[in-house]
């Protein structure tokens, strides 16, 4: 007999979730990884416990991917999440049948807890909530003394799974896309399946005071320290001559009135003109990502992008094509669309933590998927004084990364590696 919840409930994916499940495969997963490390080996009886204490509070993520006649949508999932121990490289596609169909998956290597999540069940930032949900139940469960009382009490969540771009986006606005194709990443790959995590943690307040001094934000700062990482050791290199073209995924509950759960991000796309605007110097390229920061972060320009987006998902001629002829269509139109990427940095900010749950905790991570067209992606997330910018590629080669970490040493900025070991990386 079905489980009451899984006949009732069931609900349209977001305009953004609609495009993932159409395009993802093992080449192009989608999948983003959350890791909190503690300060004590992780116990899997435990953390078991913990996941399903998550789901309890937050129901939208226990759901499953089913086929409809023209989109995918999402039904409840009566199974429960399994949880093991990491084996796999890091955002790998999550396979629906090995996971109890779950859209997330958790695993755990000594002190570290990794949630993937494939995106078409939410957006970095409120994976970062169920996530950290995670995290307090592990730690309340695994020091009970301590934590009596919070493992009486419920927390409470005004949350909902509603489509907020559909509910936000202009009819009218026109889009903002850039007709020029992007540079591209020079290189031989790694071997097939493998992707390299190298994590650059950086010491918050040196580079806050930092990026201070040059009268620019945190992201700002680390973007221009991308591009020129990029300039010197792989555009110079191969004698690029398309622009490096950066996208910055853009959280829109900072625009927009929304406590949807689901995805609600756009992106801005930074075209750096290496040749044209004489962007040889870090001063020269700062100056130029500040100031197209400014251009496209106004409500305007986000609002053009936006809507630009949900017009594509709510095309009356796509609407009707059905599912199983829209798969190459999409999978074929995304290929094309990453052609106008050089790469991705998302910097999801500050996580925060409860004051007593903190001293179980070390740092966070964010990883994203790299893709055959997109071969490094980066990502970047904050906790107490450690800032953690993450580099996951799938070149043969780490001179980038390299160059990234000589230039903030150079500035007199403590960071420290620490990677997955793919690629050898010997800084200390």
């Amino acid at each position: 007999m079905k489980d009451k919840k899984e006949v009732l409930y069931w609900r349209r994916l977001d305009n953004s979730a609609k495009i993932f499940p159409i395009s993802a495969g093992k080449k192009y997963s989608t999948v983003f990884r959350l890791s909190a490390v503690l300060k004590e080996k992780i116990k899997p009886d435990i953390l078991k416990i913990a996941v399903e204490k998550a789901l309890e509070q937050y129901e939208f993520f226990k759901v499953r991917l089913k086929n409809g006649f023209f989109w995918n949508y999402l039904e409840y999932n009566p199974k429960k999440p399994i949880i093991e121990k990491e084996k796999e490289y890091p955002c790998k596609y999550i396979e629906p049948k090995e996971n109890n169909n779950y859209l997330f998956k958790v695993t755990y290597f000594d002190t570290k807890i990794n949630i993937d999540i494939f995106h078409s069940l939410t957006d970095g930032n409120s994976g970062v909530m169920f996530f950290r949900e995670i995290i307090y139940n592990y730690i309340e469960l695994a020091h009970k003394d301590e934590f009596k009382e919070e493992l009486r009490i419920k927390r409470k969540f005004d949350l909902s799974a509603e489509d907020s771009y559909i509910k936000n986006y202009d009819k009218k606005a026109k889009g903002n896309n850039s007709a020029r194709k992007a540079y591209k990443l020079v290189g031989k790959k790694i071997k097939l399946g493998a992707i390299s995590a190298i994590h650059e943690i950086i010491d918050l307040k040196q580079l806050k005071q930092e990026a201070k001094n040059n009268n620019a934000t945190i992201t700002q700062y680390l973007t221009a320290v991308l591009i020129y990482s990029i300039y010197k050791a792989n555009y110079l290199k191969y004698k690029g001559k398309k622009p490096i073209k950066v996208c910055i995924p853009v959280n829109l509950k900072k625009y927009f009135p929304s406590n949807t759960i689901s995805n609600f991000f756009s992106y801005i796309t930074l075209e750096a003109e290496m040749k044209k605007d004489n962007l040889n110097e870090f001063d020269k390229i700062l100056e130029f990502v500040k100031k197209d920061f400014a251009k496209r972060l106004t409500l305007e320009e986000i609002q053009k992008t936006m809507s630009g987006n949900v017009k594509l998902g709510t095309n009356p001629f796509i609407k009707i094509i059905p599912l199983v002829l829209k798969k190459p269509i999409v999978r074929l139109s995304y290929i094309e669309i990453r052609k106008y990427t050089t790469t991705t940095f998302s910097n999801i900010g500050r996580i925060g933590i409860i004051g007593k749950y903190q001293k179980y905790i070390d740092n966070f991570l964010m990883l994203i998927a790299p893709e055959p067209v997109e071969k490094i992606k980066c990502s970047a997330c904050s906790f107490e004084n450690k800032i953690v910018f993450t580099f996951t590629s799938i070149l043969d080669d780490c001179s980038i990364e390299e160059e990234f970490y000589e230039f903030l040493k150079q500035k007199n900025i403590n960071v420290k590696i620490e990677s997955n070991e793919v690629l050898d990386i010997n800084k200390k």
